[in-house]
C-alpha cells in the first residue's frame, strides 16, 4: 500500500481502490453457523445478530470482539461559514476541540462508557477552506493530503473504528457534497444544522445551489466534488474509511456529515464502503435521502444531530451488546435445550 504520508494526488488515491480486500466469507459462515446454534429462535435478536456476523466478517475471525474500539474525531473550518450558514461562529470549532481534550463533551462521556480510545485530529483550524460558493474549497494537493491524514488514524489492532467530525459549517458542506454527487436542488439536502431559522436555511440552500452551479462542469469526478464542495475534516473521514477497508477494519459512521464523506468513496466504488455501518439517522432531513442512495439502514433513530461521533459511540455500545450475546450465550447442545423441531 502506498504510504499515506506520501499521498498528494488523486491518482494515488484512485490507485488504492484497485486493491480493496474482500470480506472474509469463511469467518462470516462460522459466525452465522454459531448464531443458528444459540439458545434462541432464529433471528430473534434481530440486527444484533447481523452486527455480530458483520464484525466477524470484517475482523476476519470468530468470535468477534469490541475490546479495542477507537474513536477518531476530525475537526476543520469552512470558508462558507463566514456567510452565516450556522447558528455559531467559526471559532467554536477550536473551542470544542479544547472541550474534547478537556473531557467535557458528549463524546467523552460515551467513550468512557464504552471504554473506547478517543483521538481528536485538528485540520489546520487557523486556515479555513476557501468559500465553495466563490471557488474550490481546496486544491487537489490539500484535499489529497487531508485524505492521507485521515488514513493515518487507522492504527493496527483496532476492533472497530468510530468516525466523527467537528466543524462549524460542515452540514452545509455535507449537503453540498450530496448535491454534487446526486443532483437535485439544495433544498432537498439542507437542514437546520446547529439550529438556524427558516430564512437562514433558505440562504444556506441558495449558497449551495450557487456553489454547485459554479463547479458543475467538474462534478462528474467524486474526488473533484470532495475538493470543490467538501472540507478537510470530511476529506480526512473519506481517507480513514478507505484505509480502514484496506486494513479490513470495520467502521461505524456517525451522522450526516460522516455519511456524506463516505458517499464520496461509494461513488468511486459502490462496494468500497461494505465494511461501514451507519450508526444513526441524523435529524438533518438530507441524511435519510442519503441513506436511501447508499442502500444503508442506520442502527437507530434517536433524533441526534450533534456530530462529534456521539451517534457512532452509541453504535459501539450496540456492538458490545451484539458481541456479548454472540460470544457468551450457550448453544442448544451446551445448555441441553431442545432445538427447533425438524419439519416432518
Amino acid at each position: 500500500m502506498t504510504s499515506a504520508e506520501a499521498i498528494a494526488s488523486f491518482d494515488e488515491i484512485r490507485a488504492l481502490l484497485n486493491d480493496l480486500p474482500a470480506a472474509d466469507g469463511v469467518a462470516a459462515a462460522i459466525a452465522r453457523d454459531r448464531q443458528a446454534e444459540l439458545t434462541k429462535p432464529a433471528g430473534s435478536l434481530g440486527r444484533l445478530e447481523d452486527l455480530a456476523v458483520w464484525l466477524a466478517t470484517w475482523q476476519g475471525r470468530n468470535p468477534p470482539s469490541v475490546e479495542r474500539p477507537y474513536t477518531a474525531v476530525f475537526a476543520g473550518n469552512h470558508g462558507i461559514a463566514q456567510k452565516g450558514v450556522s447558528a455559531y461562529p467559526a471559532e467554536v470549532t477550536a473551542q470544542m476541540v479544547k472541550n474534547f481534550i478537556d473531557g467535557g463533551a458528549a463524546v467523552n462521556q460515551l467513550c468512557s462508557l464504552a471504554n473506547a480510545d478517543l483521538r481528536v485530529y485538528e485540520m489546520a483550524l487557523e486556515e479555513p477552506t476557501a468559500d465553495m460558493s466563490e471557488g474550490p474549497a481546496m486544491d487537489e494537493e490539500d484535499c489529497a493530503r487531508a485524505m492521507a491524514y485521515g488514513m493515518m488514524a487507522v492504527e493496527s489492532g483496532i476492533d472497530v473504528l468510530a468516525l466523527g467530525e467537528m466543524g462549524i459549517g460542515n452540514t452545509t458542506s455535507a449537503a453540498a457534497l450530496c448535491c454534487g454527487l446526486y443532483g437535485g436542488p439544495a433544498s432537498d439536502w439542507v437542514g437546520p444544522g446547529t439550529g438556524i431559522d427558516a430564512e437562514r436555511m433558505a440562504e444556506k440552500a441558495r449558497l449551495i445551489d450557487q456553489a454547485v452551479a459554479l463547479h458543475r462542469d467538474s462534478l462528474n469526478d467524486p474526488l473533484e466534488v470532495l475538493r470543490r464542495l467538501g472540507g478537510r475534516e470530511l476529506a480526512a473521514i473519506a481517507g480513514a474509511i478507505l484505509a480502514a477497508r484496506l486494513a479490513r477494519t470495520p467502521v461505524l459512521l456517525d451522522g450526516y456529515a460522516c455519511t456524506a464523506a463516505a458517499a464520496v468513496i461509494h461513488a468511486l466504488d459502490p462496494q468500497a464502503i461494505d465494511h461501514c455501518v451507519v450508526s444513526h439517522v441524523s435529524a438533518e432531513p438530507g441524511h435519510k435521502h442519503l441513506l436511501k442512495r447508499l442502500g444503508k439502514e442506520a442502527l437507530v433513530d434517536l433524533g441526534l444531530r450533534l456530530g462529534e461521533a456521539s451517534g457512532a459511540m452509541v453504535g459501539v455500545l450496540l456492538l458490545k451488546a451484539a458481541v456479548a450475546c454472540h460470544n457468551g450465550m450457550a448453544t442448544f447442545a451446551e445448555a441441553a435445550v431442545s432445538g427447533p423441531s425438524e419439519a416432518g
